[in-house]
């Protein structure tokens, strides 16, 4: 029963067709039998699933219910804070940090009564594309274990398509949520910035990181947004827009629905079995009752490039808090405060972390500030124009997440 998507599950539960233990343990039965050769997980939180889930089989039956998903199975990307658990960020330098507090998104999970069954495999600090660069380890793509399940939120990827877990968070601050989910063959979403509070989640890129969900299937996906979505006064970037029922919209369909495809979008370096796949996904959208227009999204091209130094920028002012002082590892054997800081760094962080370091740094320096950082930030701005101006036109963008299948780990 735990292998079905996430919405059957919702509505297993609700028949009363198993229950919220049988769910746990079937879950925690499939992990200890396949991850092992995945690696999706870093750590497993038997004690508390188990006792969240008695008492959803008691609200269960006492037909009470604190949400539709009330028992579901799900875990969570390392970067998650969770009151007294380990959290880790994929990163050496947080090895043994636990919490105090949980992060909203992890409250708001307890608060529909949802079983959180353990922390998944990231790339550190969500910097990379393949969970290679996790100080613990590569995680493997459950179809080819010889391939990468993609990144940063590969875990979370991997643990939803090996059906270890019906529903995952993870986080997208440029492509970590869509491209895992592409190259595992599940549903992904990076909800718009502020529709989910960040409070609580291991910074990179403070801008652009966004919590979302992935499941085998969009209603599931639907279901984890409609949970986690909302204001939050912890987060100032958060919307005050209201939350609609985002799985209530299922019933309307794609009659009608204007779709904009990008010219951009279908360049250089996009694999031709990617294109015919992604074309053919057009066809039946069209085939559905879509209208499909060739739309432009000029500066596109500059999109990496701009990524790369606001990211870095960010990454950089975000990860100076981590100098052996405050939480998380510390060298031995520093003569002064500056040695300290730098043997503690040195040892934490892995190189990739390490580049984009640097890399902001150096974008956020003096003499360099206006020729990198600001006018990353003016680019910016115009991507931005791009996609207002096709909005006027269309209701969705669509085009390949990512321009190859799954690539070979190394």
């Amino acid at each position: 029963m735990s292998t079905l998507p996430l919405s059957q599950i919702v509505d297993a539960l609700a028949r009363g067709d198993t229950t919220p233990s049988k769910l746990a343990a079937e879950s925690f039965e499939r992990i200890a039998k396949l991850d092992g050769k995945l690696h999706s997980f870093l750590r497993l939180t038997e004690a508390e699933a188990h006792k969240a889930a008695k008492a959803s089989d008691a609200r269960r039956a006492a037909g009470k219910p604190l949400s539709p998903l009330d028992g579901v199975p799900i875990a969570l990307k390392d970067l998650f804070c969770m009151d007294g658990v380990e959290t880790t960020a994929g990163s050496k330098i947080l090895q043994g940090y636990k919490p105090p507090y949980d992060a909203t998104v992890v409250r708001k999970l307890k608060e529909a009564g949802a079983v959180i069954v353990g922390k998944l495999n990231m790339d550190e600090f969500a910097m990379g594309s393949s969970t290679e660069n996790s100080a613990y380890g590569p995680t493997m793509n459950p179809w080819d274990l010889s391939r990468t399940p993609g990144g940063s939120s590969g875990g979370s990827a991997a643990a939803v398509a090996a059906r270890l877990v019906p529903g995952t968070l993870g986080t997208d601050t440029g492509g970590s949520i869509r491209q895992p989910a592409a190259l595992v063959g599940c549903a992904g979403l990076k909800p718009t910035y502020g529709r989910v509070s960040r409070y609580g989640v291991v910074a990179f890129a403070s801008s652009l990181d966004q919590v979302g969900p992935l499941a085998q299937g969009s209603r599931g996906v639907a279901m984890l947004l409609q949970a986690i979505a909302g204001h939050d006064d912890n987060d100032q970037t958060s919307s005050p827009r209201p939350v609609p029922d985002y799985a209530a919209s299922f019933a309307k369909g794609v009659r009608g629905l204007k779709l904009g495809v990008p010219r951009e979008f279908f360049g250089e370096g996009l694999d031709p079995e990617v294109e015919k796949s992604v074309r053919a996904g057009i066809d039946k959208l069209k085939g559905l009752g879509c209208e499909v227009r060739d739309i432009s999204l000029p500066n596109s091209p500059h999109a990496i490039a701009t990524y790369y130094i606001v990211a870095t920028a960010e990454a950089s002012s975000n990860l100076a808090r981590y100098d052996g002082i405050r939480f998380g590892h510390r060298a031995k054997g520093g003569a002064n405060l500056l040695e300290l800081y730098e043997k503690t760094r040195a040892e934490g962080f892995g190189n990739e972390v390490k580049r984009r370091i640097m890399l902001g740094t150096y974008a956020l320096s003096a003499g360099y500030f206006d020729a990198y950082y600001l006018r990353a930030q003016k680019v910016r701005a115009l991507i931005r124009r791009d996609f207002l101006q096709a909005f006027a036109e269309v209701d969705a963008v669509i085009g390949p997440t990512s321009p190859t299948t799954a690539f070979k780990l190394g």
